[in-house]
Formats: structure tokens, C-alpha cells, sequence
């Protein structure tokens, strides 16, 4: 029988959906990429260098998958990271961050976090799962993520993205690319 971690309940601010990330100061918008973290990716991602949670321990768990998202062209700087894990039915979120630049009133870009989803909804689709997406929420950001993302309060903390919601945060992050 295998071992069932705790379920963190998530607190991540959909800032605003974007076409990829947007530059907080010109606007500008830049395309981006998504792909594996490596062990060597992590040396930086620590709580020293202001990251909140153990990307380590994440990375260490077999059943999950971590992602970084970067800006293409500019794969050595980490904009935000996500935790997944292949359900029977659909994909997880563990944990979603962005980097420490990226967040509070002084954050470089917009659009981390819902571009993260958006990657999740389409690992979704890739892996079978009709683009459904499910996390725990932090009770208060309830109402925040089925404004932001067309997420369902499933009862108690979960939240769930289904193929609706996922179609159309994909077509915003992932325009005109195959799923």
C-alpha cells in the first residue's frame, strides 16, 4: 500500500491572465517555455535565496513531476515552479510558487501562476485526462480561483478544473500550439 502524503492546501494569487508573462513595468509580453526541473536547477531554489517551500523533497517524490517555467530564450531564470501528479483521472497540483521576484507589489511579471495551471490543464489533455485539474485550496482563496480559473468548489478545500475552464486557460497561455 502506498503511502499517502498530506495534502498542502494551495494560496497562489492569479494576478492576472496573460498572454504567456507580462512585464509588470512595459507590458511587454514574453513567450515561455515549460519543462523538467533538474537537480542542477535546484542549487538556487532554496529558502536562503527567499523560495517558501522544499522543492527538494518535491523533486525526491516519485509519484510527482516538477515543472519550471522560463521565459524561451532565457532558460536560467526560474520565473515560478509547479509539483503535478498523474492521477488516475486527472492531474494534481502539490504546490505551485513563483519565484520570490515574481511575487508582492514589487513582482518583475504577471501571469506566473495561471500560466502554471494552464500547463497543468494541458499536461492534463496530453496525459488522457480531458484538461481536468484538481488542488486543495486555503479556504478564503475559494471564491478567487472560480473567478480567475473557472475552477468548481468540489466541497470542503478541493477545487477542480475541468475541460471547459482548462480548454480556455489554455487557449490563453498556449494559443495556436498543439496540445
Amino acid at each position: 500500500m502506498k503511502k499517502k502524503s498530506a495534502k498542502i492546501p494551495l494560496d497562489f494569487i492569479i494576478d492576472k491572465l496573460t498572454n504567456s508573462i507580462e512585464n509588470i513595468i512595459t507590458g511587454d509580453s514574453f513567450h515561455t517555455d515549460v519543462a523538467l526541473v533538474s537537480g542542477a536547477d535546484l542549487k538556487t531554489i532554496t529558502k536562503k535565496n527567499r523560495w517558501v517551500f522544499d522543492w527538494k523533497y518535491e523533486l525526491k517524490q516519485p509519484q510527482r513531476e516538477v515543472y519550471k517555467l522560463t521565459i524561451v530564450n532565457n532558460t536560467n531564470v526560474i520565473q515560478g515552479l509547479i509539483s503535478l501528479e498523474i492521477e488516475d483521472t486527472h492531474v494534481f497540483i502539490h504546490l505551485i510558487e513563483s519565484a520570490p521576484f515574481n511575487k508582492g507589489k514589487n513582482k518583475v511579471y504577471a501571469g506566473v501562476p495561471g500560466n502554471l495551471v494552464a500547463y497543468a490543464c494541458r499536461l492534463s489533455f496530453q496525459r488522457g485526462h480531458d484538461g481536468n485539474v484538481s488542488f486543495y485550496s486555503k479556504t478564503q482563496l475559494v471564491d478567487h480561483y472560480v473567478k480567475t480559473l473557472g475552477a468548481f468548489h468540489f466541497g470542503g478545500r478541493l477545487m477542480i478544473i475541468n475541460k471547459t475552464a482548462a480548454l480556455i486557460l489554455i487557449d490563453k497561455y498556449f494559443k495556436n500550439q498543439i496540445l
